[in-house]
């Protein structure tokens, strides 16, 4: 039996795949026996948008009824059909499922007093208050009617801004009418970060 130069090559290279896997501990006739179970196989797909910048990337979103009956979020991925970014995400956009399953999540306010050492869980209605109290304190401090010029300004520099990219449009939109309704001045967007 003769054999070509390229037969010998080919049963080299499967020969040296063959003993590979053996060597590294793998049984090479149960890796056909086993069959993968996805985590995602038989959950509903839904198609939605990226929430951090203004590119509107599509993703898709795999969803699945738990046991207990509530609908248990499983992946998020970009979506291939999408012109927009054909499947690919940023590395915020990857991350996406983290905004809404997260065991690092903060589930409640937290507030450490000035001068302590531990942060205690507060209530809502203690967060907003306090939030409230500060940003007028600061406010009634710091604003200004006229520069140094004389010219009528309205501005208060004592606060700044930072929207998060994940805020939607609308939400982008109430806070910067609410900082400017304020006087602020210094806002600022993370996507542009």
């Amino acid at each position: 039996m003769e054999v070509t130069r390229r037969q010998f090559l080919n049963l080299g290279a499967a020969s040296t795949g063959v003993l590979g896997g053996s060597a590294l501990g793998f049984d090479l006739a149960m890796a056909k026996q086993v069959k993968q179970h996805l985590r995602i196989e038989g959950a509903t797909v839904s198609h939605s948008v990226c929430p951090y910048c203004a590119v509107g990337c599509s993703l898709l979103a795999y969803t699945k009824k738990a046991s207990n009956g509530k609908v248990e979020l499983l992946q998020i991925e970009g979506n291939p059909d999408s012109p927009v970014n054909e499947g690919t995400l940023c590395p915020k956009g990857a991350t996406s499922l983290e905004l809404a399953v997260s065991r690092r999540r903060v589930p409640s306010p937290l507030y450490r007093a000035p001068g302590a050492k531990e942060w205690k869980r507060v209530s809502w209605e203690f967060t907003l208050d306090k939030l409230a109290r500060n940003i007028k304190a600061s406010r009634d401090r710091t604003f200004l009617t006229k520069d140094a010029d004389g010219n009528i300004v309205n501005r208060c520099e004592g606060i700044a801004f930072a929207g998060g990219a994940a805020f939607s449009s609308e939400e982008g939109y109430l806070a910067t009418k609410l900082m400017r309704g304020l006087g602020v001045v210094h806002i600022e967007q993370q996507a542009r970060v």
